[in-house]
């Protein structure tokens, strides 16, 4: 794919009830969406799951999910630079309605699926959080929906607080090929926030193969990237501006799982 084509800006959407929307079809792969919704004060926002498994993630804010005949509070948070927060799993072929009191910015992250797993509410006090890495190159990663963390069919999502100056996804790693015990092939989106005003930050995809994906985007709070294939990394923090970034993975794989391989020109000791 071109660089024009992996950069996703914010307000790239076919449908006016999303500030930024990424479906299978859009991507050109066939596992991973993610929506990002705002809603004013008591706005509600229903959709349907589909052939999907979808977390509700709330960005901004909190309220109320319903899913079927089951509902979840969500606590939520100030922003994502706050905390971890809490979220709702749907399963696919259910209805969904997100209702906000005070209004509200959610994440809808997605992987098309086969199994009908239960709805469910994860707690923000049970999400696991580590700090990979030292120095120049120390993130904080939050492992809400980790393929050890919390159980899905595909989907698996995590977030990263990189702070101002420093790198994160590095060194660069690839998982695009399907190497059991040593890859597994994960399509992957990268979503972005950067703290306070002006702030911005760098994503860099480069070719794992010949006419492999490369992009260098600069990336600002609501744009996104999209990962089909390549070495990925690094993402690069603006000094003064931590960045944020939500990334949503989902294969072919019949095991849910998280297997990458470094770039061999670059790994370096203190990534983890």
């Amino acid at each position: 794919m071109s660089s024009t084509e992996l950069y996703i800006p914010r307000g790239t959407t076919a449908d006016a009830n999303y500030v930024l929307d990424i479906d299978p079809k859009r991507a050109g792969w066939e596992y991973c969406s993610l929506r990002i919704v705002e809603l004013g004060p008591d706005g509600t926002h229903t959709f349907t799951t589909g052939d999907s498994e979808w977390i509700v993630l709330p960005l901004e804010g909190g309220g109320t999910v319903r899913i079927a005949d089951e509902r979840f509070q969500l606590l939520g948070r100030e922003s994502v630079f706050a905390s971890a927060t809490d979220f709702a799993y749907a399963p696919r072929d259910a209805q969904v309605q997100i209702a906000s009191g005070a209004g509200g910015r959610f994440a809808l992250a997605g992987a098309k699926c086969e199994r009908r797993l239960p709805a469910r509410y994860g707690p923000a006090p049970e999400v696991p959080v580590e700090q990979r890495g030292s120095g120049q190159q120390l993130r904080h990663v939050r492992n809400f929906a980790s393929a050890d963390a919390f159980d899905c069919d595909k989907l698996i999502a995590v977030e990263v607080i990189t702070p101002g100056g420093n790198w994160s996804s590095y060194p660069p790693h690839k998982h695009d090929e399907h190497r059991p015990g040593v890859e597994a092939e994960l399509e992957e989106i990268y979503y972005f926030e950067v703290d306070g005003p002006n702030g911005f930050g760098y994503q860099r995809v480069s070719p794992s193969r010949e006419g492999g994906s490369d992009v260098l985007a600069e990336v600002r709070s609501g744009d996104a990237v999209l990962v089909p294939d390549g070495w990925h990394g690094p993402s690069i923090a603006q000094p003064g501006h931590d960045l944020y970034y939500l990334n949503v993975m989902a294969g072919p794989g019949e095991t849910r799982e998280w297997r990458i391989c470094f770039h061999p020109d670059h790994h370096t000791e203190g990534y983890r």
